[in-house]
């Protein structure tokens, strides 16, 4: 543990560092009495009162022998107790002379950085003092000093256990004598009146109406018949429209303009050539002799002439660099009111769609993801079109048959290029942003599963150039065709799955790889990562959970001996599955488990769709050269296996990267929380941070919440029947939400080349395509892609000059469409405008808070004055309601009065006609 050196600043007993007072340091000032401040009275008096004051012990944690200390390399080298050299975490003690250490702060004076604790050291009884090595920070520091000799012998010198060797060496064993449970006389503490409280109690009487009709009636045969609505009162009832008087709108002024177009006539005229002829020319240029170049080149009128323009020539070429003077301006202009007004290519064109009869029949699309490199290829993941009770009744069925994941390729369109085999039905999953041949999914009972596809990487590129299988069977019948192509399908087996036991209760509903530059550790932390590829990812569940899972393998050494007999008893893997992940396989634990806690009751929020600040998107397709760039960076990382957990040198903490996150829950909420943990006070375990910002919105659960490629701290949340934009750091609400639709919304993705427009997937089969520039109450086109439930939709673009969006309904087809000109390719200053529309929202739900304050001081104060109003009536009389009221209740009270007494004296029987 290096710190900085303090040769020239000097600690306080605190940990601060005091600066030194120089020339503009300010002068002392004199006490009261006239006595100067620095004198030697005064400093013992200080001195005295700081050590007083300062507790530097971890008495507040039960250990008031236990005293951290913060020692630099160079006390390290001094004392023979250098961090991970001398002293390690296998072998964390160190005795230190006291003499020495006394002799430390003698020598360096406040500079040691024992002098914080220096009484402590003076007043220690023994002659050796033990220094322990926390590895861990349990004290907040990397070191802490034992200041009892009792403590540091039950430490060095731990008691054992009497009774177990007492027993070992006679071996005598006691019985056990089982004692009933003695029951207790139950004492109140005041839970039943909370019970009495919250019960819900009927207070207004029930209304009782009785149906009936002649016993003649029953079980006889019902007749209809036509009847006019108008001849019977109680059949119709019209309720025509009238104008009402009192509400008369009278136009006062209109605004009207008028326009004055000339009349223009087109006209046109051609003149044609009724002889044509064919002639031609040929030109040279007209060079110099030898003896002319040489003539002009040393005369004294070229060599004036150029250094008369030479400053010209100078100007003009800045300017070109400065410039482009081929640049159109009027082209570009165009190109920039095309892109805003222009309404005539807005439409989504179909360009391709898949299905499958075998593998989706009574299926749905459950998530959707494009190869990352590889153009043409998309994979899709399928589900049992069932409902919670009927996924209970078929369990059995649903145990044989699992739907795989399968990939289609564009040359294909009839038959899948692979398929992964899953151990359930696989809800999402995602390719790794490091390398695209390792996928994570995770499944309905809760595991997570990874795949290797590296030795088929070859048949996806052959698939995607369509090569190979189509020169084969060119000539060959149909059906031997399908037969061929139905062989040569591949069924990839995953390589690991995580274990049921500490795995999500649920279905997995999102997973999300964390970036290849960080990575985190159990406390939440964020550190650099030195591995340089993807080995950690985030999941949740409804189950209440967010967890954290790390890819690498652990140290042998930490292995506990039960999961060594389990690893025995594996059998090994078959030839053509990965053992990448291996040693992940059925003992895979997540590295954090995060509940997200509700603030005002004891329960806790389901999360569906998360979004983190760090979120990887495959939004952008590098050209060939750059995809052959990164595959040879990719082939000089270590591989998966190889991976291991962190060295015993701590790695870098990184303390720009953001730990806040966006959830979606299970019940319309939005949540802003950290996925930090805290630790108790009171039990020192880890617990989860409760959400700094809460929101309900959506009327649904939310399907999608996602930022965006252009603006990191803009997201966007679909879930119910509308949704919202929202901005990181505004906590005041959203940027903007919708009106409640038509239909109920089912999915929404970002475009991935315009900053203002984003797709709405609706559940009637509908896209909402929404563009911020042009409209911001409703879609700028609604299009028809199917009959079902929009499931995914997920954009991808192939060229600058063609992009694709992929969509999926319900009855497992996944259509292909292509995204048209004007909806693909931005115009110049896009961003820039829709950054400025966001800062203008933002403004707006500024001035919005102050004015709902403002009103609110108002309204109290116009409460306050119409009190004093009624209190104080002008001339001692009372207003004329106020007299109402009063001579009604005491009428009311008359009666009561008059009842009660005709009671008593028995004259009031039957109905009681004076009740009110």
């Amino acid at each position: 543990m290096a710190d900085s050196p303090t040769s020239s600043k000097s600690r306080s007993p605190t940990g601060r560092v005091k600066k030194p007072k120089g020339k503009g340091s300010p002068k002392p000032k004199r006490s009261p009495k006239g006595s100067p401040r620095g004198s030697a009275k005064g400093k013992l008096k200080l001195s005295a009162k700081k050590d007083e004051e300062l507790d530097l012990s971890m008495a507040s944690m039960g250990h008031p022998e236990i005293f951290p200390l913060v020692l630099t390399e160079k006390t390290q080298e001094i004392f023979n107790c250098r961090a991970d050299i001398d002293i390690t975490a296998d072998n964390p003690y160190k005795l230190v002379k006291k003499d020495d250490i006394v002799q430390d702060m003698k020598t360096r004076a406040a500079i040691s950085d024992f002098h914080p604790i220096k009484k402590i050291i003076q007043d220690y009884p023994g002659e050796e003092l033990l220094i322990v090595f926390d590895r861990e920070l349990k004290y907040g520091q990397a070191f802490y000093l034992i200041a009892t000799e009792e403590a540091k012998e039950s430490i060095l010198n731990p008691p054992e256990p009497e009774e177990e060797e007492g027993e070992f060496k006679e071996g005598i064993q006691e019985d056990y004598v089982y004692k009933p449970p003695v029951p207790k006389p139950w004492v109140s503490l005041g839970s039943e009146k909370e019970i009495e409280e919250e019960s819900v109690k009927e207070s207004p009487a029930k209304i009782k109406y009785m149906i009936s009709r002649p016993h003649k009636e029953f079980g006889t045969r019902i007749k209809f018949f036509n009847r006019n609505a108008s001849s019977d009162k109680y059949g119709y009832v019209e309720c025509t429209a009238y104008q009402d008087k009192n509400f008369i709108i009278r136009q006062l002024e209109r605004d009207t303009g008028i326009q004055v177009v000339p009349q223009e006539k087109e006209t046109g005229t051609q003149t044609k050539w009724t002889y044509p002829k064919n002639e031609g020319t040929q030109y040279y240029p007209r060079e110099f002799s030898d003896e002319e170049k040489n003539k002009y080149l040393s005369s004294e009128e070229l060599k004036n002439f150029i250094l008369s323009v030479a400053i010209r020539a100078e100007i003009a070429l800045q300017q070109n660099e400065i410039m482009d003077a081929f640049f159109d301006d009027w082209k570009a202009l165009a190109e920039d009111e095309g892109a805003f007004a222009g309404k005539s290519d807005v439409f989504l064109k179909e360009y391709q769609s898949f299905t499958d009869l075998h593998y989706l029949k009574d299926r749905t699309v459950s998530c959707i993801c494009w190869h990352p490199t590889i153009y043409g290829i998309i994979a899709v993941s399928v589900t049992e079109r069932l409902s919670y009770e009927e996924r209970i009744q078929h369990s059995g069925k649903l145990l044989l048959w699992k739907a795989p994941i399968l990939f289609w390729s564009f040359a294909d369109p009839i038959h899948p290029q692979l398929m992964l085999e899953c151990p359930e039905d696989i809800y999402c999953f995602q390719f790794s942003p490091s390398d695209p041949n390792i996928i994570a999914g995770g499944c309905m009972n809760g595991q997570v599963v990874l795949w290797d596809i590296s030795p088929y990487e070859d048949r996806l590129q052959n698939a995607k150039t369509g090569g190979g299988g189509k020169r084969t069977t060119a000539n060959m019948p149909s059906f031997m065709v399908e037969q061929q192509l139905a062989k040569e399908l591949h069924m990839v087996r995953y390589c690991a799955v995580s274990s049921i036991e500490y795995g999500h209760k649920s279905v997995v509903t999102d997973i999300q790889w964390l970036p290849d530059t960080f990575e985190v550790n159990r406390m939440g932390t964020v550190f650099e990562n030195r591995a340089g590829i993807c080995v950690q990812l985030v999941t949740c569940s409804p189950d209440c959970s967010v967890l954290f899972w790390d890819l690498r393998s652990q140290k042998p050494g930490f292995q506990p001996s039960a999961e060594k007999k389990k690893d025995s008893k594996i059998i090994t893997c078959p030839s053509e599955v990965s053992t990448a992940f291996k040693h992940l396989d059925l003992s895979w634990r997540p590295h954090i488990k995060l509940s997200l806690p509700k603030t005002d009751t004891g329960g806790e929020y389901s999360p569906m769709k998360m979004s983190l600040r760090e979120e990887h998107h495959h939004t952008k397709i590098q050209d060939r050269t750059q995809f052959q760039i990164r595959q040879e960076a990719s082939k000089d990382k270590l591989p998966y296996s190889e991976v291991t957990t962190p060295s015993a040198k701590p790695p870098k903490l990184l303390e720009n990267i953001t730990t806040n996150f966006f959830v979606g829950t299970e019940d319309g909420e939005v949540l802003y929380t950290d996925w930090k943990m805290e630790r108790d006070g009171d039990s020192g375990r880890l617990l989860s941070q409760k959400p700094s910002n809460i929101y309900n919105i959506h009327d649904g659960l939310v399907h999608t919440i996602q930022r965006s490629p252009f603006f990191k701290d803009i997201i966007l949340s679909v879930g119910g029947w509308n949704f919202a934009i929202w901005k990181e750091g505004v906590t005041s609400g959203p940027l903007l939400q919708s009106s409640c639709a038509a239909k109920r919304y089912t999915v929404g993705h970002w475009s991935l080349s315009r900053a203002g427009v984003f797709f709405i997937g609706r559940e009637d089969g509908n896209i909402d395509i929404w563009d911020l520039l042009e409209k911001t109450h409703e879609p700028s086109q609604t299009q028809n892609v199917c009959i079902a439930l929009i499931t995914c939709i997920k954009p991808w673009i192939y060229s600058s000059k063609q992009h694709f969006l992929a969509v999926s309904d319900d009855f497992g087809t996944l259509h292909i469409l292509e995204i048209s000109w004007t909806l693909s390719h931005p115009s110049i200053n896009e961003r820039s405008s829709v950054h400025h529309y966001f800062e203008r929202e933002v403004k707006h739900l500024e001035y919005f808070d102050q004015r709902q304050e403002f009103r609110t001081q108002e309204r109290v104060e116009l409460e306050k004055e119409s009190l004093l109003k009624k209190a104080t009536t002008v001339g001692g009389q009372r207003s004329r309601e106020l007299m109402e009221e009063q001579t009604k209740q005491d009428y009311l009270e008359f009666l009561d009065t008059e009842k009660n007494f005709l009671k008593g004296l028995g004259l009031l029987k039957g109905l009681d006609r004076f009740s009110p």
